[in-house]
């Protein structure tokens, strides 16, 4: 288990800060309210990505492969994240993007550019990806992984199952007791990741992922992929307990509008932090998750007087593409 764990490629700077967000506790003087900060990873304005890619880009040099494939929507935190990893290890970086090519980039789409990524458009946003018919003109020679989106398999998980080792001995050394924790829920492997980390090391919180896509059939239920990927990660680091789809906690409160549709609720929790702590938040996950915890703290939802963390997967780069909306 240890050597799963620690088979990674250095690529961020840990620990993040952890630290309570003091003008915000005072506003909402019932709770303590304290903050993770993967925003400052380090990678390319960094993000909860680059402890993901830590494994991934490992097991690509494990495996021999010189090339990279992954994909996104064009604001992509995962794939600005995995084209700076690729930069760094020296390895080719595709990047097959939903939709229409913009006539300008912007936020995270010039960043990967910017990165070196070789970025391919789909021209059809639904367009189911068939990596195979871009690896198969590479140039002989080069061996290619596919990396999926947001880096949510097992490999990737692992990010965030060693985050809480992390986040342990912060908590530790701080001498703070968490009793909630909230953070943006996507694609899976932050998610996971966090509940296998919670039971290795023996932390005990009550966990509210805010779920950012709407529940729609064709996107696929986000439960039951966390739920395989716990299984398998507990499988794979030898852990004795067996995951039933009730286990899986998921608030899906605040997903009526679709992933990247920004919403004045999303506003009004950029505009919160930035105002009254100096933090930025992104339009598309931690603003929509943090605007779910804003609104369990308004409504007095949680147990008062408790210790609050918000763990911040980063994104900054995506606001400059939703501009507009903040004016």
């Amino acid at each position: 288990m240890k050597s799963t764990l620690t088979n990674k490629y250095k690529l961020g700077f840990f620990p993040t800060p952890m630290h309570k967000l003091e003008n915000l506790s005072k506003k909402h003087s019932d709770y303590n309210i304290y903050i993770k900060r993967d925003d400052q990873t380090g990678l390319a304005s960094g993000g909860n990505k680059t402890r993901k890619l830590e494994y991934l880009i490992k097991e690509a040099i494990d495996t021999n492969c010189n090339v990279v494939f992954t994909a996104g929507a064009q604001q992509s935190n995962h794939c600005r994240q995995t084209a700076a990893a690729c930069a760094l290890a020296d390895i080719e970086c595709h990047i097959i993007v939903k939709g229409n090519e913009p006539e300008h980039y912007q936020g995270n789409l010039l960043l990967s550019h910017l990165l070196g990524a070789k970025i391919h458009f789909t021209n059809n946003y639904n367009k189911e990806i068939d990596y195979n018919s871009y690896i198969e003109k590479l140039e002989k020679g080069k061996k290619a992984i596919v990396v999926p989106i947001g880096g949510s398999n097992i490999t990737g998980t692992l990010g965030y199952v060693e985050a809480m080792k992390e986040l342990k001995l912060q908590l530790e050394e701080q001498k703070v007791k968490i009793d909630y924790l909230f953070f943006a829920s996507s694609s899976g492997g932050t998610h996971a990741g966090i509940m296998l980390g919670m039971q290795l090391y023996n932390l005990d919180f009550e966990l509210i992922p805010i779920k950012i896509d709407k529940d729609t059939n064709e996107k696929g239920e986000l439960a039951e992929v966390v739920l395989n990927l716990v299984n398998e990660g507990a499988n794979l680091l030898n852990l004795d307990r067996n995951y039933s789809l009730s286990d899986i906690p998921l608030n899906r409160n605040y997903n009526e509008a679709d992933y990247g549709v920004l919403t004045k609720n999303e506003v009004l929790a950029v505009n919160e932090l930035a105002l009254t702590e100096g933090i930025l938040l992104d339009p598309v996950y931690t603003g929509r998750a943090f605007y779910g915890m804003l609104d369990c703290l308004k409504n007095k939802k949680l147990t008062q007087k408790s210790n609050i963390l918000f763990w911040h997967t980063g994104g900054l780069p995506a606001l400059f593409e939703y501009a507009k909306g903040f004016k």
